[in-house]
């Protein structure tokens, strides 16, 4: 278990805020990089928080809750959003793998 440094599982100003304000309580991130472990906990503006899991998954694991917990209202509106996001180098792949992590308030 480390502290460790929100912007690098977090990694914008828009998910960060989504996250204090209870909107986002999970991320999917693709790559082989690892950013955080189970355990590892995270301070965004005075709030702690801890990962409480972390699963090597594919994006055609996702359900409409986990597009939820993405701050999305439906699994096609993460989708699109992803697409919009990363223009020109994301396509949405059933196959692809993702690592996901799940968080909470301390």
């Amino acid at each position: 278990m480390a502290q460790i440094d929100p912007e690098a599982l977090l990694p914008n100003d828009r998910v960060q805020q989504a996250a204090i304000d209870g909107e986002v309580t999970q991320l999917s991130r693709g790559g082989s990089n690892r950013y955080a472990s189970e355990g590892d906990t995270f301070e965004l503006g005075g709030t702690r928080f801890q990962v409480t899991s972390v699963e090597e998954r594919t994006l055609g694991d996702l359900t409409d809750a986990d597009a939820e917990r993405e701050g999305s209202p439906s699994l096609d509106a993460y989708k699109s959003r992803m697409e919009q996001v990363h223009p020109g180098d994301f396509e949405w792949d059933d196959g692809s793998s993702i690592v996901t992590y799940r968080f909470e308030r301390q």
